[in-house]
């Protein structure tokens, strides 16, 4: 295929959904939104559900709204599933990852398993809501024992959408059930467990063709749908415009996913214990990567506050004292929805931090947190990777947050480069544009391509450390 070419990037997280489309051709990568809609999760009975059909409602609208596209690339958060019966039909909403099924699950499951054994087996960080602890957690409930298959979010997408089932890699090594190393199911670990390995469909890799989109669905063009890096974190990190291999990224939006791009796992004890992670990544490269905490206590605060003027508030939160205050943002009573203004003045208290005294100082030490939380993870990184880095690659909603990018510059004490905000539509469609030809290389090819076409904003450190450093102690972290 020659000449410019019209694309979709299906990418939902967490708090929306939305439809790009991108027209990609030589020396072209433009973007454009053709449909956007809300992702509100819905508590029934006690559990919190994703309303996923309103998501695929969104996303049809989404495609219509596109126009003829020659392919459509699907990308959503990780861990989460929808199950199917034996006729194909799903079984219920998913349940939300914050939903409190997993409360102590993790803990139970890794005293049992071994947690050596299930780091050194899927590479993956502890968190309490992996695929495995939600597993866990149904097992005996109808849905599960009636289940036939289990398809995490874009693979149920890309289901109803073509009628073809399959998991893609990227995605499916989120879920602590993917053996690294042998680049297939756990099925051993499946069995310790007691979770059915039949119900895990074949695995496909990024740039496979998944098939047409259905007739049935009256989508203009009739498009195929390619399989890209399906966990929005993959397809963010095809995103990153990095020059050389060098470099720290961190895909800040609800989650900060802080990292870098390796070609082999970090399997030590040293890494388990620092709770990296380590994730599939587009051509074979591994994610390797400490979720952190994002810019979630700032959405909720503002939420609590019922305030939309976050322009306003991040210019009154630069005027606060640096590091006055600071929490550990990876504290779990951070995690649920709810009222976060309390909650962080309450975590200050109990650790004898100042408590902030107005919605500006509040915004003003969940950013100073944040970038504590970012400079532990990109040093961290570095030592256990035994990879220098020269540059901090900041991609996602995090990229437009001024404040936030030069506290992160301070903090690291690197320079860091802001944007694109889209890396993770531009990282899907830049996949999508690789498996037809219209564009070609390897990873760093496609980074020149962005590099090329993209707005990046470059923060220089102006803070020593000094003061990052006996901030991090209060919160009992060592460099």
């Amino acid at each position: 295929m020659s000449g410019p070419v019209h694309l979709a990037a299906v990418d939902l997280g967490a708090s929306s959904g939305r439809v790009m489309v991108a027209r990609v051709g030589p020396g072209r990568l433009e973007l454009a939104e053709a449909h956007r809609f809300r992702n509100d999760p819905v508590p029934v009975a006690g559990t919190l559900h994703w309303d996923v059909l309103a998501l695929y409602r969104g996303v049809l609208d989404g495609l219509r709204a596109a126009g003829p596209v020659a392919s459509i690339g699907i990308d959503t958060w990780a861990v989460d599933y929808g199950l199917l019966d034996a006729t194909g039909a799903l079984l219920g909403n998913p349940v939300h990852y914050r939903d409190g099924r997993t409360d102590g699950v993790g803990d139970r499951v890794a005293k049992r398993l071994g947690q050596d054994r299930l780091y050194a087996t899927t590479g993956l960080q502890h968190l309490p809501f992996n695929t495995l602890y939600q597993l866990v957690a149904a097992a005996g409930t109808p849905q599960l024992d009636m289940a036939h298959r289990l398809l995490l979010i874009p693979d149920l997408i890309a289901y109803w959408l073509t009628g073809e089932i399959g998991a893609e890699v990227t995605n499916a090594s989120t879920t602590q059930l993917y053996d690294l190393r042998r680049r297939a199911w756990a099925t051993d670990l499946m069995v310790d467990a007691g979770i059915r390995g039949e119900l895990f469909p074949p695995l496909r890799e990024p740039g496979t063709r998944i098939g047409p989109v259905l007739p049935a669905l009256g989508l203009p063009g009739e498009p195929a749908v390619v399989a890209v890096g399906s966990h929005d974190t993959a397809s963010a990190v095809v995103g990153v415009p990095a020059e050389g291999r060098h470099f720290a990224y961190i895909s800040c939006g609800t989650w900060s996913l802080v990292g870098v791009e390796l070609d082999a796992p970090v399997l030590s004890e040293a890494s388990r214990r620092a709770n990296f992670t380590n994730e599939s990544g587009v051509d074979g490269t591994i994610r390797y990567l400490r979720n952190v905490m994002g810019l979630w206590p700032l959405q909720e605060s503002l939420r609590a506050w019922n305030r939309a003027d976050l322009p306003a508030l991040l210019g009154e939160a630069a005027g606060e004292p640096a590091y006055r205050s600071v929490v550990d943002l990876d504290d779990p009573t951070f995690l649920p929805p709810g009222d976060m203004p309390t909650r962080i003045a309450d975590a200050c208290r109990r650790s004898g931090e100042p408590v902030p005294a107005t919605p500006a100082a509040t915004v003003r030490c969940v950013l100073d947190s944040l970038a504590l939380a970012h400079r532990r993870a990109v040093h961290q990184a570095q030592l256990l990777a035994d990879r220098h880095i020269d540059a901090v690659h900041v991609v996602g909603g995090g990229a437009r947050n001024d404040l936030l990018c030069q506290l992160t510059a301070d903090a690291c004490g690197l320079p860091v480069l802001a944007g694109p905000v889209e890396a993770t539509a531009l990282g899907n469609v830049l996949v999508q544009a690789r498996a037809l030809g219209v564009v070609g290389g390897d990873l760093a090819a496609l980074r020149t391509v962005l590099r090329e076409t993209q707005q990046i904003v470059r923060y220089e450190p102006r803070v020593t450390g000094t003061a990052w450093r006996a901030a991090a102690r209060r919160l009992g972290w060592e460099d």
